[in-house]
């Protein structure tokens, strides 16, 4: 091989699920209640403000869990509210009192399409989405892109719109790997199955390239270079933060027993949406929010067109994704369920 692996605290240096100040090299939280974890951690480091939101956020989670589609929005959304402001309290970053983001609906007939969100350029998810390192710049997006840009319901996107393009390709053994000769190191990972092939590398993200340092398996690597100095670890690992932070913008995750990862593709797709998973949630949540609150007449015709399993898998399973995702940025850990299949 033209390459090596990189070997960080007994581990292979990977990617990570927090996007901010991820703790490389560290177990594995194997954890039956986020919830509860990070609220002894932040008991732990003195946070009582932060501890007094994440508890509200916690109430509100389990109040989706009992209310129907109709009405579970209004709580799932204040859950990512009141938790978004724990992470944000918690890391130490300033906010203001508004929400960040409003919506309103076109007229015409009940479509995803008719549900408009406009990202503010103030406000807690404003702060978010600078904390996160994307931009707070006043998009407006359809719910139907917000849900088209979101891994998790990808699936149940594409077998409602069966005419969208598939834009999230999974990838296998994700790691960070570097030359024999030089100090340069890069990202590399494996595509397997049908995405093994010479057309898959058309559909990547801009910056991306076959890696043929391994003849054995399809590999994809990013041209984009840092350097790795054996000796000098600390630098080391500080300039792979700045390059990871990059590299996550492009590569996303689906929490649950097993770590799923996977690129977004590239390309002039017109929905295609440069944000991360949380900021996406946040807002498609939100205007789901304002339908449950204000016009649940309105939300109940959604049920009832061909979109219905989709909007029913966005409820369903974004507040425990979300959880995941926020749990991570505010304590740099990867969190998974207990179990030998989750063990490293």
């Amino acid at each position: 091989m033209a390459f090596v692996e990189i070997g960080f605290k007994g581990n292979p240096l990977t990617i990570h699920k927090a996007i901010t100040h991820p703790h490389f090299g560290e177990k594995t939280v194997l954890v039956t209640d986020t919830w509860d974890y990070v609220d002894l951690w932040l008991r732990r480091s003195n946070q009582e403000k932060a501890r007094f939101f994440w508890q509200q956020a916690h109430s509100f989670y389990d109040a989706t869990r009992v209310l129907p589609k109709i009405a579970s929005p209004l709580p799932a959304y204040y859950c990512f509210l009141n938790a978004t402001k724990a992470m944000l309290i918690a890391k130490g970053v300033n906010f203001g009192d508004q929400h960040g983001v409003s919506g309103y609906t076109s007229p015409g007939r009940t479509s995803l399409s008719n549900e408009f969100v406009k990202f503010q350029a103030g406000g807690i998810l404003a702060a978010l989405c600078t904390h996160l390192g994307e931009p707070p710049n006043g998009s407006t997006h359809s719910l139907a892109d917000l849900l088209y840009n979101l891994p998790y319901v990808h699936r149940a996107y594409d077998l409602t719109f069966e005419s969208a393009k598939e834009l999230f390709i999974p990838i296998a053994s994700p790691r960070i790997v570097k030359s024999n000769k030089t100090h340069e190191a890069w990202f590399v990972a494996e595509l397997q199955g049908k995405y093994a092939a010479q057309k898959t590398l058309a559909k990547l993200p801009k910056g991306y390239e076959q890696e043929l340092g391994d003849p054995d398996k399809f590999m994809i690597r990013r041209k984009k270079r840092f350097n790795w100095i054996g000796s000098d670890r600390p630098a080391s690992i500080g300039r792979y933060r700045s390059y990871h932070q990059t590299l996550r913008s492009q590569v996303h995750y689906i929490c649950g027993s097993q770590r799923l990862w996977y690129i977004k593709r590239g390309g002039n797709i017109p929905a295609l949406i440069p944000r991360s998973s949380l900021t996406l949630a946040f807002a498609a949540m939100h205007k789901l929010s304002e339908l449950s609150r204000y016009t649940p007449d309105r939300l109940a015709r959604h049920f009832e067109c061909q979109h219905n399993w989709l909007l029913s898998e966005f409820i369903e399973s974004a507040p425990d994704q979300f959880l995941d995702e926020i749990s991570s940025e505010m304590t740099g850990r990867e969190f998974m369920p207990p179990g030998r299949s989750s063990r490293k």
